[in-house]
């Protein structure tokens, strides 16, 4: 009996252990991290809605300040980028033969009296533009100023009394900060999607050589149609104009990319104003500091903006800035990269007082700075009072990109004594590119040919249709 008794003992504690051994391993099967054969892993997590911001406030404040905008281009201005839609307002359409109203993107009423922000991209080739407001109302817009550095555009239409989006203060945005985009992706009007804020001062190169870009980056869905529509806080302020997204298919994959409202609201008071963007200049050549650029110069630190060169009579010069110097901050705001010092220098004018944090040889120093135009004078400067070698520009006019099919080109306007007139150049000769760089406005051709020596190549159109190139030395 007792031989019984055992034996009955031992199988029940063989038992208890193959359990135990058995729950052992299954545990171990559930939190394994096997990355060649994971199992799934079930947790459950009790999120409350009150961690979470409440968007639904700012969302009813924002959408009925963003309009769609609709416009008529004549001639074959539509094609599809294979690398990267970033310029999503044409929803990546074929060429189209024939002049009609398309959608292409949205815009931002700013002020209850008609006053609206898209981006220059928009309504850059555009005959016509039309509003349509989310209440469905209709209204042909006016293009008051366009500036294709920053990628805005002003338009005004004859209304009142319009819901419009407030600024707010791109500046204060942090990283990790929920953002709404507001727009018409895909011709779907009013259409709100959340992210937060993914990073800020971010330049990913998608437009001319001068091109001012500090986006902010964020996760918030956008599509094509979403271009020039809002990028708003959690408190319905307006922070941003939404610009660009970065895809390999056109649509939305991840990322997309808003000009701040702090350059938005210094190119609207500016085109306001003047017709045109007054743009401040410190007259010196830079480089963003990096380990390499660190190690090779003796730098201590790896951030900043390093001074490869300070030009005679420019603003830089005068303040008694000098080549080695590392720029750090503006009026106290740190700049760690040309894109942020960028867009801290868009919101001055020439004439402009400003304070530089500078590094040299270790040593924090601040330098008084009176910013100047690219004429190194403080006078405000408008495109006609501009000379080129002995000539004077306009822009091209809807007629001459229609009848010439080109999208971009600057016209002589007045040609005087100088370097195009002896090179045979006539009057109304339309620059295209300069040594084979795209020339799309008067700043493009400045800025080419002030790093320019030896031979220039001329190409362009005269309004005949007739093309030409011409040379001479620099």
């Amino acid at each position: 009996m007792k031989r019984y008794i055992l034996s009955f003992a031992s199988a029940v504690v063989g038992a208890s252990i193959a359990l135990l051994a058995y729950d052992k391993i299954n545990h171990k099967q559930v939190i394994s991290n096997d990355l060649t054969n994971p199992l799934p892993i079930h947790r459950t997590t009790n999120i409350s809605s009150e961690s979470l911001p409440d968007l639904t406030n700012a969302a009813e404040k924002s959408v009925h300040g963003v309009v769609h905008v609709k416009t008529k281009i004549a001639g074959q201005f539509y094609s599809q980028n294979s690398m990267f839609d970033f310029f999503f307002g044409n929803g990546g359409q074929q060429f189209q033969q024939q002049p009609q109203i398309m959608p292409v993107g949205s815009g931002v009423c700013i002020s209850s009296d008609g006053y609206i922000v898209t981006n220059n991209h928009v309504v850059s080739n555009s005959d016509y533009v039309e509003i349509v407001l989310d209440d469905k109302r209709t209204f042909q817009a006016k293009i008051i100023g366009k500036d294709a550095t920053t990628d805005i555009a002003l338009l005004k239409i004859d209304a009142k009394d319009l819901s419009f989006i407030p600024y707010g203060n791109s500046d204060e945005l942090k990283i990790g900060e929920w953002v709404m985009a507001v727009g018409n992706p895909f011709n779907l009007t009013s259409t709100v999607t959340a992210g937060i804020v993914s990073a800020k001062a971010r330049n990913i190169n998608i437009s001319s050589n001068y091109s001012i870009e500090s986006f902010i980056q964020t996760d918030a869905a956008v599509n094509p149609g979403n271009s020039g529509g809002a990028l708003v806080n959690t408190k319905g302020d307006l922070v941003g104009i939404n610009t660009a997204i970065a895809s390999q298919t056109g649509n939305y994959i991840g990322y997309s990319f808003a000009v701040p409202v702090n350059i938005v609201k210094k190119v609207v008071a500016d085109l306001l104003e003047f017709g045109e963007v007054q743009r401040a200049y410190l007259g010196v050549n830079i480089s963003s500091v990096n380990q390499q650029l660190a190690a090779q110069k003796g730098i201590t630190e790896t951030q900043g903006i390093y001074i490869e060169d300070v030009y005679d009579k420019g603003s830089a010069k005068d303040a008694g800035i000098h080549k080695g110097d590392v720029i750090v901050g503006v009026n106290e705001f740190v700049v760690k990269d040309i894109p942020q010092l960028q867009e801290q220098l868009t919101k001055y004018r020439p004439g402009d007082k400003i304070k530089l944090q500078i590094m040299r040889e270790d040593k924090k120093l601040d330098m008084h700075v009176v910013l100047k135009n690219r004429d190194n004078g403080t006078a405000i400067v408008k495109s006609e009072d501009i000379t080129i070698l002995g000539a004077k520009f306009q822009p091209l006019t809807g007629d001459d990109k229609q009848n010439l099919r080109l999208q971009y080109g600057i016209k002589i306007s007045d040609l005087g004594e100088g370097k195009l007139k002896s090179a045979g150049i006539k009057n109304g000769f339309i620059i295209t590119s300069i040594n084979h760089q795209t020339i799309k406005t008067i700043d493009d051709a400045q800025n080419v040919l002030s790093q320019l020596k030896g031979i220039i190549l001329i190409e362009g159109i005269y309004p005949n249709g007739m093309y030409a190139y011409f040379t001479f030395s620099q």
